[in-house]
């Protein structure tokens, strides 16, 4: 399938104000996320409560979304506030022996590295794997692994180095051992295909903010139904119980699926909101996503090696995501500042230039990129 690229930006107000390459950081909404957050508002405004039953008919629309973009069971998925929460879900819920360890890489965003550390206080290791330039190799992670192993969790690609897991080798082995398989999504769901029951994942948390084009505080918490009565929901209100809706008919009993963790009242208007994204994606297609990326990549990086500087991010067969960082030899630590003044937005962090493009960006705006690049370096 060819994009109407033209099409597409009509989507993207943003392309008239930014060129935009930060949609691994927070993405600017498309058109149609908009209306629906502002229609939504206008008619609370004008009607409060009184299309009610409507509003929550979209909410299961846009869990049956979630759980068809990772090829999930509808019943296994829950909204969560942010990946943290989904991941705080698991981490507080196992029934943790001391003793017990968690395998995770050194080189992961923090939400996939403090849940864990919160277990020390019950007598649970950490083992961080050494990342070598950005790349978590599979031998270095199972090497970790011993018989008190219960869940090894990794991002599905690491936010600094785009470094892209093979999720069905990890996942494949877990199996095998009996241990536990959790996933951060959230610098891959909306750009790469994801299924979790081929890859064996267990678990699975991302808020929808980046790549998947939604608001902030919001996103997709997965929990398969062969390990959900491993988890205990820590957090309770009336809303986990089976009998949410009676109010007054008090039965501690919780839901039978992943909507046992979902504790009281929802956030409406920003699931409508990413029921909405998701909407744009699966349209589009998510492999079609990808490989446009992909294509953006390989322009990036031809524009890298003309001005010989040294790409970060892995650029192997099957390592590669939509994120690509590079480091110049020379002071950046205002090119963030520099770039969005001349209307180009990026991630400057760690000593890596980060670009992270998403199906809407065009070639164009890669080479304005590199020409302000150019500007910089000669400064």
């Amino acid at each position: 399938m060819t994009l109407n690229l033209e099409k597409i930006r009509q989507e993207f107000p943003v392309t008239r104000e930014l060129t935009f390459f930060d949609h691994a950081r927070v993405a600017p909404l498309p058109e149609r996320v908009r209306k629906v957050v502002t229609g939504f508002v206008d008619e609370a405004t004008r009607f409060g409560t009184a299309h009610y039953e409507t509003w929550m008919a979209g909410i299961e629309r846009s869990r049956k979304s979630f759980a068809r973009l990772i090829n999930a069971g509808t019943d296994e998925v829950a909204f969560v506030k942010n990946t943290s929460e989904g991941l705080s879900i698991v981490a507080n819920g196992l029934d943790w022996k001391s003793g017990d360890n968690v395998v995770i890489p050194d080189i992961e965003f923090p939400a996939n590295v403090y849940p864990w550390w919160n277990l020390k206080r019950l007598g649970v290791e950490t083992r961080m794997v050494h990342a070598i330039e950005g790349r978590v190799l599979f031998d270095d992670l199972v090497k970790q692994v011993d018989a008190r192993t219960r869940l090894i969790s990794v991002s599905s690609v690491e936010c600094n180095s785009g470094f892209r897991f093979d999720l069905n080798r990890i996942g494949t082995f877990c199996k095998e051992k009996g241990i536990l398989f959790c996933v951060d999504a959230i610098q891959s769901l909306g750009l790469l295909p994801m299924d979790v029951k081929r890859d064996h994942i267990d678990f699975l948390s991302a808020d929808g903010h980046k790549w998947m084009l939604s608001v902030e505080g919001l996103g997709g918490f997965y929990i398969s139904k062969d390990v959900l009565e491993k988890v205990y929901p820590v957090t309770v209100g009336w809303g986990n119980m089976v009998n949410a809706e009676n109010f007054m008919d008090y039965e501690f009993a919780f839901r039978p699926g992943a909507r046992r963790f979902e504790e009281g009242s929802p956030n409406t208007m920003s699931i409508h909101a990413f029921g909405s994204a998701l909407d744009l994606l699966m349209e589009t297609g998510i492999e079609n996503i990808e490989r446009r990326v992909m294509t953006l990549g390989d322009t990036i990086l031809e524009q890298l090696n003309r001005r010989g500087l040294k790409v970060y991010s892995s650029t192997r067969e099957g390592e590669r995501s939509g994120n690509i960082a590079f480091i110049m030899n020379q002071d950046i630590s205002r090119l963030d500042k520099w770039m969005l003044e001349n209307k180009v937005k990026l991630t400057v962090r760690d000593g890596l230039v980060r670009l992270s493009p998403h199906f809407y960006n065009s070639e164009d705006e890669i080479l304005k990129f590199f020409d302000l690049l150019d500007g910089y370096s000669k400064k």
